[in-house]
């Protein structure tokens, strides 16, 4: 896939933030990324709302519901209107996180995968349908847990495995290497620095709840947390500047905080991209 499919720092679109971005996100946001499942269909108002969007600004798309992870036959009817959204709002890229989340019917969570090579494998093979049936590339989120399934590789392990069996590239949320790295005791910085730069597409960053002592939930409701800056910026330092992507979901601040966390992806970009400049 081409880099240069997006650049720069993004938001996600959700329906309560629509109208506001509809009137101003021009100019404070590089692109903007939507889950398709939440508009495939939809008319009216917000319909004409979001074209007025995507004719104005680069769009990505990040679904909920293709259940990669699991064992039940891939949706294709779903699959082919995804194309169509995709296809009818030019759409640049599109991505699915590495979880399940349908079994003899929707889940409504991402749940998590045995880290093991027969899932590596099956899990290759349906990135690889989904990829046909859709005619264009696959990215693939790491995605938060809550337990841990038995098998013999550890998460990027697992995730570079994914990557590697199925050809295709990574969305790396940053936020979920942090929330996990608590949640099962690991070095979030040796989890970033083992993802293969060549197939990092782009980043995800969005805020948490703290739960307890030692568990994190990723809500996305929530400012973004220093730790998760920080290890951006660790990101940056890694693999090079990304495009990157902050999620929030509700709890929707006035529409300015959303534009400042933002500014704040694109400052870090910058100071990234200048620290290698200059060598260092």
């Amino acid at each position: 896939m081409d880099r240069s499919f997006v650049s720069g720092a993004g938001l996600g679109l959700r329906r309560g933030l629509l109208a506001g971005l509809g009137e101003n996100a021009v100019g404070q946001v590089d692109f903007l990324e939507i889950a398709p499942e939440n508009w495939i269909g939809v008319g009216g108002r917000l319909g004409r709302q979001l074209r007025v969007l995507t004719e104005r600004l680069p769009f990505l798309c990040h679904g909920l519901s293709l259940n990669l992870g699991g064992f039940a036959p891939l949706d294709r009817e779903l699959l082919k209107a995804i194309k169509a959204f995709l296809d009818t709002h030019g759409i640049r890229a599109y991505s699915e996180h590495l979880s399940a989340c349908a079994d003899e019917g929707m889940l409504y969570d991402l749940m998590p995968l045995p880290f093991d090579e027969a899932t590596v494998r099956r899990v290759a093979e349906r990135v690889r349908i989904v990829q046909d049936v859709l005619q264009r590339p696959l990215i693939i989120e790491n995605v938060s847990a809550y337990a841990r399934l038995p098998g013999e590789l550890d998460e990027p392990g697992f995730v570079r495995a994914v990557l590697e069996a199925a050809d295709c590239q990574l969305l790396l949320d940053v936020n979920n290497v942090y929330v996990n790295s608590v949640n099962f005791d690991f070095d979030p910085a040796a989890y970033l620095a083992a993802m293969p730069s060549e197939r990092i597409a782009y980043l995800h960053v969005a805020g948490h709840y703290d739960e307890a002592p030692g568990l994190k939930i990723d809500t996305h409701g929530a400012a973004v947390a220093d730790p998760v800056w920080s290890l951006l910026a660790q990101t940056y330092a890694l693999h090079g500047v990304r495009p990157t992507l902050l999620e929030r979901d509700f709890n929707f601040p006035p529409l300015g905080e959303l534009y400042a966390e933002v500014e704040g992806i694109r400052r870090l970009q910058e100071r990234a991209e200048a620290q290698r400049g200059y060598g260092t």
